[in-house]
């Protein structure tokens, strides 16, 4: 296809789509003339995945390339790609693990991870904000009960397959982690409103 019909099916403007070829983010596509080319499948899937990493997820272009590069590194692993776009795991493990330091709530987080017997990267990001939000709770005089903690826990959980089980598992990797990031930083605004109304609901129930 011509760059205008990959813009078309992309929703991404022609000049933002020769930007992100001259940044890295897209491939080239194959040379037809001196200032032509045609692009495929493969071009529109990484458009999309580029165009949720910056517009929904709201990295720069650099940190998009960065995270696109660690794909690339582990194409085919689909757990792995899902967790480098969704955030979930450092682009850079090793660099995490060099210069990471011990967060307020890290063992108070180990503990209720091993408890339930969650596969979690050591490095992975939620850990530290979730160690920090119970920190933060704890010195504000409302800290959360250890099952209370763990009964949220299990909601995520139970969200989590609901998730995961919206994916398509015979879709192509990108096409994957792009629906999986959208739904996740898009649906967020939702959850939480259903917690909400659900909580009237409740504080309504208890009323009678």
């Amino acid at each position: 296809m011509r760059i205008s019909e990959l813009s078309r099916r992309s929703a991404v403007p022609t000049a933002t789509i020769k930007y992100y070829l001259r940044e890295g983010l897209l491939p080239p596509g194959r040379a037809t003339a001196a200032t032509q080319a045609e692009y495929d499948e493969s071009h529109l899937r990484r458009l999309r995945l580029v165009r949720a990493l910056i517009g929904v997820r709201g990295l720069s272009v650099s940190a998009t390339r960065e995270v696109l590069g660690a794909v690339a590194e582990h194409a085919g692993q689909r757990h792995q790609v899902l967790g480098l776009v969704l955030g979930a795991r450092p682009v850079d493990e090793e660099a995490e693990q060099a210069h990471g330091e011990p967060k307020p709530g890290t063992a108070e987080v180990d503990a209720l991870i091993g408890e339930l017997g969650w596969e979690v990267s050591e490095h992975a990001p939620a850990r530290a904000v979730l160690g920090e939000t119970l920190e933060t709770l704890r010195t504000l005089g409302a800290e959360l009960d250890p099952a209370a903690l763990r009964g949220y826990a299990e909601l995520a959980e139970r969200t989590a397959v609901l998730d995961l089980d919206q994916l398509d598992p015979a879709a192509d990797p990108l096409e994957q982690a792009e629906r999986a990031l959208l739904r996740t930083v898009l649906l967020e605004p939702a959850l939480l409103a259903l917690r909400r109304l659900a909580q009237e609901n409740e504080s309504a129930r208890r009323e009678r």
